[in-house]
């Protein structure tokens, strides 16, 4: 019933930055944790940072802890992913989901309403 777009994506030099953005529509948050995952070619797809539901608990993978800050407004019904240092392997299609927890949670097969993806290139 939720719908989940991701925006932000694009192409850029390594070292560069990119701010993506997901929007919910239909309903809001209410007290679902949320993630952003992230699929390459010929890989499956992976966690890459959860955020509880209030937002003072996230979660990140060890390849991106450092350079990436996710973030929510559940005013807005929005979570953010900063991106900074970006790295050539960190090309990918990302994605955001929900899971039907207030907690973090970092299992792929929890997740729900997933959106439609945005791509992120970075060139070396």
């Amino acid at each position: 019933q939720v719908q989940l777009v991701e925006s932000g994506g694009g192409l850029v030099q390594a070292g560069g930055s990119l701010r993506l953005s997901c929007a919910a529509s239909g309903r809001t948050f209410s007290n679902y944790a949320m993630g952003w995952f992230r699929q390459a070619p010929g890989k499956e797809r992976e966690f890459v940072a959860g955020i509880s539901w209030s937002g003072h608990s996230t979660a990140y993978a060890d390849s991106v802890k450092g350079r990436f800050t996710i973030s929510r407004e559940n005013a807005k019904n929005t979570m953010y992913l900063q991106m900074n240092s970006l790295k050539p392997e960190d090309t990918a299609v990302y994605y955001c989901a929900l899971v039907t927890s207030p907690v973090v949670v970092k299992t792929t097969s929890e997740y729900h309403n997933w959106g439609q993806g945005t791509q992120v290139t970075v060139s070396s």
